[in-house]
């Protein structure tokens, strides 16, 4: 597979992302299952694993961390801090100091890494000056336990204090043809930074594959039973932008995720989607997305029939806002 840069740092194309093995989208899959589709993943080209001290919460690091031992010194592992816990239970937003330091002991352990390559921000903390954040994981950058910096869901702002103290390597936020927020401020500050740029949710959370039914109904340990992209209305309210993607996917003669996918890559060099799931064909299908070549005018069309459609209901809880 191509890389691409995240700052100075070289990942593949297209990562995976992890979160959902253990997290999310209903009961963790078994760690057989779990370590056999992140090694897969690898054999087929991957180089970039994200993770998160959150997903489980600690179970997915463990997991990860059990996949990726053989061949750690061939891939790139990103995980992330930023809450505080009593035992397993969240308990808020925490960047304090001695979190981070806290929790990254705790991803070193679990991920059974001497260093983590890419240290995210999961959530900009209100509460403790980006500066002071970005100066903690400077220190831990020269102490050797981290390779690189990242943010994630930070406004361009925020992103521009944190880069003046230390550099940004990669911004991670939900990004996607129905979640195209980035691109008024966070995108053109990354570029002109030269930070790369993540997308989570790339196929928003499997709306854009087509496989999500207008009248579909989600468990409740499923997140999207919680969405309000996800409420029955809105399912059937934004079908036609699944419809844009299917279009454009019979042209091509590739899936509706390929289309999303590959539009991703096609925005940007330096845009690194990290698309999930837990069934290993759908992994294959993603990573084949690599080899899927948009035209720039199919793109135009993308960017501009989907900025015409009016997407019904907040992404996530409703409650995202960049700060």
């Amino acid at each position: 597979m191509d890389q691409r840069q995240l700052g100075t740092l070289e990942v593949s194309a297209i990562g995976l992302g992890c979160m959902g093995l253990s997290a999310n989208y209903g009961d963790p899959v078994d760690i057989e299952h779990g370590v056999s589709l992140i090694r897969g993943a690898h054999d087929q080209g991957v180089t970039f694993f994200d993770t998160a001290e959150a997903y489980g919460p600690f179970t997915n690091e463990t997991l990860v961390g059990e996949a990726i031992q053989p061949i750690r010194d061939q891939v790139v592992i990103a995980t992330k801090f930023g809450f505080g816990y009593d035992g397993a239970t969240r308990t808020g937003l925490n960047s304090r100091p001695e979190n981070i330091i806290r929790a990254l002991e705790g991803s070193l352990q679990r991920l059974r890494t001497e260093r983590i390559d890419l240290l995210y921000q999961h959530r900009v903390d209100p509460d403790v000056p980006i500066e002071d954040v970005a100066g903690t994981v400077k220190e831990l950058i020269d102490a050797g336990k981290v390779g690189h910096f990242g943010l994630s869901e930070a406004s361009a702002d925020t992103i521009r204090r944190a880069h003046a103290v230390q550099p940004v390597a990669a911004v991670q936020s939900e990004y996607s043809i129905w979640a195209r927020d980035p691109e008024v401020e966070v995108l053109p500050a990354c570029e002109e930074l030269g930070i790369g740029f993540v997308p989570w949710s790339p196929l928003g959370q499997g709306f854009l594959t087509g496989t999500v039914a207008r009248s579909e109904s989600f468990a409740a340990n499923d997140i999207r039973s919680r969405f309000p992209r996800f409420t029955p209305e809105a399912l059937e309210a934004n079908q036609p932008i699944v419809d844009l993607v299917v279009e454009i996917a019979g042209r091509q003669q590739v899936t509706a995720g390929q289309v999303a996918l590959a539009w991703l890559l096609a925005k940007s060099p330096t845009i690194v989607p990290i698309p999930g799931s837990r069934r290993p064909e759908r992994v294959t299908e993603n990573l084949q997305a690599a080899d899927v070549t948009l035209t720039a005018a199919e793109v135009a069309e993308i960017d501009a029939r989907s900025a015409q459609l009016s997407v019904a209901g907040a992404r996530g809880s409703g409650h995202e806002t960049y700060r």
